[in-house]
């Protein structure tokens, strides 16, 4: 039973100083008040005083009582006795020389402050909170001993050894992992236990265990992909496990034991005890089973986004090929077009006269030519995909016989033509005449319905799938049992549980349960908004209104650049001069030594397993991933944190996306405190925009591109900038979807300290349904829109009078909507504050949708009305614009930090599952914040050694400095991972052109 598991910080500062308290710590705990002064006054001698006094501050702040008062800051010792009067605290070292003394005052601190020993009931509570916790979640034993000692202290309970307390949660750790064995062993039957332990045996084609064959994903878009991995969903699906037996074991902990379950190898499964050994394959298969399902699903989108694309492919061909001949009819119709407007020519005659141009039979087969090689306007290629009818043949009878559907109301016309499909395709017939004829859409019907009014096979099919893929994307027909295709609707608040929370969620979001209180609130907004921008749009040079097109638009002049003045050219030379050179290996351990980050990093089945010079294992792993390089260029057979094993033990066990992004958020909130980072901003405002990575090898998680990646597919990694330049979240994109599906994700799921409340995104990211969900949720939304001076503004008020802005106020909105559903609006705003529902998940249902709900069409109606007052600040507020500028710029330049440190393999990310690739780009960015913050603490150290030196700096000039900067970060060729002694102690290395007595922190 492991309890060696506390950091060394932990263990310096249990019961002791580790440093002086700051002024704040002072008057908390050690200020004493009138009745403190008089139980102290009952001691006789200054010495004695002095002693029980400062022992009162400590246990106050401490915990407990210290037997050595040397140990005791100065700055304490004589803030305490000045409240006495003592002035001379020399006569401290009087006190406690008899043993007895120190007893004795300890004693009756304990029955005059009431404080307790750790014994009964204390023990027994505190064990409970352990035990609870620990069931709970799967939190590192370090955080649990850190809450056990602020319970203690808050309880005025002595803390008591540091073993104790480590034995004791070890042990209540062993009994919550011991019980979720237990209970997971427990629900399969005997049978059903014999056929989970053939999961480490050898399938009969190959030599790999089945659950090695069940861990591998699909990585092609293909009709025999999707069957196989349809296959390897039933296969998961037959051993007759089912998620309802989960519902009171914690799904923290159950997801973790699942991953550690996909990590680990067959032999270390097989060598456990037969409770882990069982709870571990049950683990892995409910949790793979929703994942095979998910794949499956997401095989079948892509598959029938490629049969689209595939068609478009050759529809544009077929156009090409096609057009000498319809250039040569359109011109010989034309000509015998003309003869109708001849006036001379008499009505009788215009026939004879036409056909004696072009005969008649001549003409009619010029009319056909026509109307087969023409394409109307909203051609969608239907003919192309009707003619790969024998690609879907491949796959089409495994997914109506397996996967069962279910819908919305919605989707109801969607779920009948499945049901059709499941009972009919199996048979010969050509035409299926009673088939559900609902979902045939104009566009569709020629080519489902014949002239003959049969129902083609062919036709309806594709037109099925056409219509199916429309509905699973918009969630109106969803898949029970799947996390990514299920229903977003069955995961808001619901019933009592909305009914419990409603009054509290109203207050969270800051909304009135009354609508006509929101939208009167929002009509005098808008009202008072188009009458200040109206009034001053005159005096507005950025601003021109055009009213001669067909319609009235804004031109808004682009924003010059700013100058840089000589003195910001000056500051920023002088600070690049000093900061130091260094290798990017060691700036990672530096800023371990300052934030302590790779103690977020824990075993992903035995938390409290720690080996030496762990960090360094981390750090060589980060490297690795972040660099792209993998983890040959790091092995260094001498070093026993760099060996071949131990980076590969390290890589399989501690990196993961929960532990990164613990440790990130350990980066930005050390970046939060720093005054320079202040200076840039308070962490209110972000930016979200994507990178672009190739992914060169066969995955379904990524999506094609041209514009980004050529010939190839792609992913997208989207990721969220604060304004004091740290990332705080990103999401891992197959190809390029539109990120307004992604833009909340980031601001709902981000565990760091800040609380940005404010977003800008590129024109991408925007749309009024995002506009109206961020209003709901209480952010602002500022998007850089490419052109919004020809966006529809929105009024309220019909009859308002806004002069100059009437023109282009030409959009009416429909409070009315608003009104209808404002208690499902804020219920869906609710359970995206509360995690109820994936925020991607719910905007991609709502966005896709070709007829909106009446939810849609009200969250979009308010979107209307806060875009319209976010396009009147932004054509108003020329620094509102700037603002936005210079935020997407800070986004901008960090990726091209991210770009230099993924250097290998010409950046291009080539992990095949999606797990893989955000583990990578996690660590990418978690080093990439670790660059900004590096370059911040020595800015901030060169900033201090220049005022030290006399310079005179200029506020403006600090705030636009920028820690984007890495030429002075060796990423290439070196890879050492060692410190010099006072680095590792978190103090700084010397600036450059400076000496080390001078500089050294």
């Amino acid at each position: 039973m492991p309890v060696d598991f506390l950091t060394t910080e932990q263990v310096e500062s249990y019961g002791r100083f580790t440093g002086e308290p700051d002024e704040l710590q002072l008057a908390r705990y050690f200020h004493l008040d009138e009745a403190d002064k008089e139980f102290i006054g009952k001691s006789r001698g200054d010495h004695n005083r002095l002693g029980i006094a400062l022992q009162i501050g400590c246990v106050r702040f401490l915990g407990t009582f210290l037997t050595d008062m040397n140990h005791i800051p100065s700055g304490v010792r004589h803030f305490t006795a000045r409240q006495l009067g003592i002035r001379d605290i020399t006569v401290l070292a009087e006190y406690g020389q008899r043993e007895n003394t120190r007893r004795e005052h300890a004693a009756l601190i304990r029955q005059h402050y009431q404080y307790r020993e750790f014994a009964w009931p204390w023990t027994f509570r505190l064990t409970r909170l352990l035990y609870t916790r620990s069931w709970i979640s799967n939190e590192r034993p370090g955080l649990l001993f850190d809450l056990a000692t602020g319970w203690l202290m808050q309880h005025r309970i002595i803390l008591p050894g540091a073993t104790t307390l480590t034995r004791l949660i070890s042990e209540v750790r062993e009994k919550a992992t011991l019980r979720l064995w237990n209970k997971l062993a427990l629900i399969p039957s005997a049978e059903q236990r014999s056929q989970l332990e053939m999961l480490l045996g050898p399938t009969d084609c190959s030599r790999l265990s089945l659950l090695e064959s069940l861990k591998k994903g699909p990585v092609t878009i293909s009709g025999p992909a999707f069957n196989e991995a349809i296959e390897r969903w039933k296969t998961l699906n037959d051993f007759g496990l089912h998620a309802e037996n989960l519902s009171t074991l914690p799904a923290v902990r159950l997801k973790n034991l699942a991953r550690y379950a996909g990590m680990t190898s067959v032999f270390n499964i097989a060598r456990m005890s037969p409770q882990k050994r069982m709870a571990v394959l049950v683990a892995f298969v409910l949790a793979w089973e929703t994942l095979a399902l998910d794949d499956a699903l997401d095989v079948l989108d892509a598959m029938l986004a490629v049969i689209i694309r595939d068609a478009r492919k050759i529809g544009q061909k077929k156009r090409l090929r096609s057009l000498k001949d319809l250039d040569k009819s359109a011109l010989a119709l034309a000509s015998a077009c003309s003869y109708l407007l001849k006036e001379e020519t008499p009505d009788e005659s215009i026939r004879a006269e036409v056909f004696s141009y072009i005969p008649r039979q001549k003409l009619a087969e010029i009319i056909t030519l026509v109307r087969e090689i023409a394409r109307p306007s909203d051609d969608n290629f239907h003919d192309e995909m009707v003619e790969q009818y024998g690609r879907v043949r491949r796959f089409l009878p495994h997914l109506l016989n397996t996967v069962k559907f279910s819908s919305a109301p919605a989707g109801v016309t969607t779920l009948n033509a499945c049901d059709y499909l499941s009972r009919e395709f199996s048979s010969r017939r050509q035409f299926f005449d009673d088939a559900p004829t609902e979902i045939i859409s104009q566009s569709w019907k020629r080519l489902v319905i014949n002239k003959e009014k049969h129902i083609t096979r062919r036709g309806y099919t594709l037109c099925f799938l056409s219509k199916l893929q429309d509905s699973l994307r918009r969630r109106d027909v969803y898949v029970t049992g799947s996390n990514r295709w299920g229903d977003p609707r069955a995961r808001l608040l619901q019933g009592a549980d909305w009914q419990a929370n409603r009054i509290k969620v109203y207050r969270s979001l800051g909304h009135p349960t009354d609508p006509q209180e929101a939208i009167k609130s929002l009509g005098h907004q808008l009202d008072s908004r188009y009458r200040q921008v109206a009034a001053r749009l005159g005096e507005n040079e950025a601003v021109e209104l055009d009213v001669s097109g067909p319609k009235p638009r804004l031109t808004i002049s682009p924003l010059a650049s700013l100058d840089e003045p000589d003195s910001l050219k000056r500051l920023s030379k002088m600070i690049s001069d000093l900061l130091p050179p260094v290798d990017l290996t060691e700036l990672l351990l530096e800023i371990n030594a300052h934030t302590g980050f790779a103690d977020e990093f824990f075993h992903a089945s035995e938390a409290s397993a720690r080996v030496d010079d762990l960090p360094v294992s981390i750090s060589a792993v980060l490297m690795a991933e972040a660099c792209n390089i993998g983890l040959e260029p790091l092995i260094r057979s001498n070093v026993p944190a760099l060996t071949r094993h131990r980076l590969n033990w390290t890589k399989a066990n501690y990196l993961r996306a929960e532990t990164i992004t613990s440790a990130n958020a350990r980066l930005v909130d050390f970046q939060a405190t720093l005054p320079l980072a202040q200076i840039w901003g308070g962490g209110e405002v972000a930016s979200a925009d994507g990178m672009r990575f190739v992914t060169p090898v066969r995955t379904i998680n990524a999506g094609p591109n041209r514009k980004y990646f050529g010939n190839n597919r792609g992913i997208t990694w989207y990721n969220f900038v604060s304004d004091q330049y740290s990332g705080f979240h990103g999401i891992v994109i197959p190809g390029t979807l539109r990120d307004s599906i992604f833009v909340l994700e980031g601001l709902l799921e981000q565990e760091t300290g800040l609380n940005p409340t404010e977003i800008m995104t590129d024109t991408a990211g925007a749309s009024d349904l995002v506009f109206g969900l961020f209003w709901l949720l209480g952010y602002q939304f500022s998007p850089r829109l490419a052109d919004a001076g020809a966006s529809v503004f929105w009024r309220m008020d019909h009859d308002a009078d806004y002069g100059v802005l009437n023109d282009i106020a030409r959009g009416q909105s429909d409070p009315r909507k608003i009104v209808l559903q404002w208690d499902e609006m804020i219920r869906t705003a609710g359970s995206l504050k509360l995690g109820k529902v994936q925020a991607s998940v719910l905007v991609r249902s709502l966005l896709k949708s070709e007829r909106p709900s009446g939810l849609t069409q009200a969250i979009i109606e308010v979107g209307r009305i806060n875009k319209t007052l976010y396009l009147l600040n932004y054509i108003d507020d020329e620094d509102y614009r700037r603002r936005i500028l210079t935020q997407l710029n800070r986004g901008e330049s960090r990726h091209a930090v991210a770009r230099a440190i993924c250097h290998g393999q010409k950046g291009e990310i080539r992990k095949r599952y999606t797990d893989g690739q955000e583990d990578q780009l996690g660590a990418l960015g978690l080093v990439t914040n670790a660059v900004v913050l590096w370059n911040t603490i020595y800015m901030q150290a060169a900033l201090d050694h220049l005022r030290a030196q006399g310079e005179t700096l200029n506020d403006e000039d600090i705030a636009r400095l920028s820690p984007l900067c890495h030429g002075h970060i060796n990423m290439l060729g070196h890879y050492s991972f060692t410190l010099a002694e006072l680095v590792t102690k978190g103090h700084l290395r010397p600036l450059k052109e400076a000496s080390e007595a001078e500089n050294v922190a």
